[in-house]
């Protein structure tokens, strides 16, 4: 691995740090994905978190100098992230999703999901502009983070969590409390819809385990510091994904809503179910991630049929503009 260099003076300051650490990491070839995509803002937000400073003032700080406390941290924080492999939203114990911060560690996956992006807006073009839903669920919450993205949203909904993993909603709990949002958001352990008999929707937000067992095995070592039942789907990533479909119209309301992110498996979730009309929305990982369905829709003859997993049939695809 690549030695970390003497510091002179000059390389002191907050931009050779970052600099210097961005080089390192390309040299070392880190994986990114959890919370940035590349050397220089993963370099950039270790530095932060050492300096101790929010990210806005990183730009006035940058040509002055480090102090030497904080250049401890900074190059304690880079060694680890190299040599570990460790994602730096585990190393920093903090993930953001737009402008919403989150506690983080090794018990939760780190929060990346492109349905905070849709969130933003509301989950407009594709929902009515004038749609409020009173009732919400964030299934396979983890650390509660679309839980409390749709909370902040959608600010008269009651929202709740579920997850399997108690270690997950103990992290989730965290998150419920630092947001204020006790009040509004309940956390529920369950398998998928098995502990929420009785209970309907009108809109249902999913980020399941989606990967197969094919990319599991070729996952750089970053990810495998993400816990396994956070990511593996079954032999094709679509066990889970199969499960919701089949058992969400129980729990959602007359003209309510799923939106479920799979990854990039559009084409594959089609084969599985190639009558059902589902509505692609268009995010920043393009327009092959999130579905969004309504339980009209998931009511059809063509899901209580045997899914196929082979028949293929023109497809109904519906972008923002």
């Amino acid at each position: 691995m690549p030695r970390a260099p003497t510091l002179s003076a000059q390389q002191n300051t907050a931009r050779q740090l970052i600099a210097d650490a961005a080089r390192r990491f390309r040299s070392a070839r880190l994986a990114f994905g959890h919370g940035t995509l590349n050397a220089d803002d993963e370099a950039a937000w270790l530095t932060v978190h050492a300096l101790g400073c929010p990210f806005e003032e990183l730009a006035a700080r940058l040509d002055l100098p480090v102090p030497p406390a904080a250049l401890r941290r900074a190059q304690r924080l880079f060694e680890r992230r190299i040599t570990e492999r460790i994602p730096a939203a585990y190393l920093t114990r903090e993930a953001w999703l737009g402008e919403h911060r989150f506690y983080v560690d090794e018990r939760v996956i780190v929060p990346r999901s492109y349905i905070a992006e849709l969130l933003r807006d509301r989950l407009q073009p594709w929902l009515p502009s004038r749609y409020q839903p009173k009732t919400i669920l964030d299934l396979c919450t983890g650390s509660g983070c679309l839980a409390i993205v749709a909370a902040h949203t959608f600010a008269q909904a009651q929202v709740d969590g579920g997850d399997i993993s108690t270690a997950a909603l103990a992290v989730a709990r965290r998150n419920v409390r630092e947001h204020h949002l006790a009040e509004r958001v309940q956390l529920k352990q369950t398998d998928l819809f098995g502990k929420l008999a009785g209970l309907q929707y009108d809109l249902i937000l999913t980020n399941p385990p989606y990967v197969g067992v094919s990319a599991m095995r070729a996952l750089p070592a970053e990810f495998r510091h993400e816990p396994v039942l956070a990511l593996a789907g079954g032999s094709d990533g679509l066990d889970l994904v199969r499960r919701i479909l089949m058992e969400a119209p129980q729990h959602l309301n007359d003209g309510g809503w799923l939106v479920m992110e799979v990854g990039h498996y559009r084409p594959r979730v089609e084969r599985a179910f190639p009558r059902l009309p589902f509505i692609w929305a268009e995010t920043s990982g393009g327009d092959d991630c999130v579905l969004l369905i309504q339980k009209e829709s998931l009511l059809s003859a063509a899901l209580r049929a045997r899914p196929s997993t082979a028949v293929t049939a023109r497809r109904r695809r519906v972008t923002s503009p």
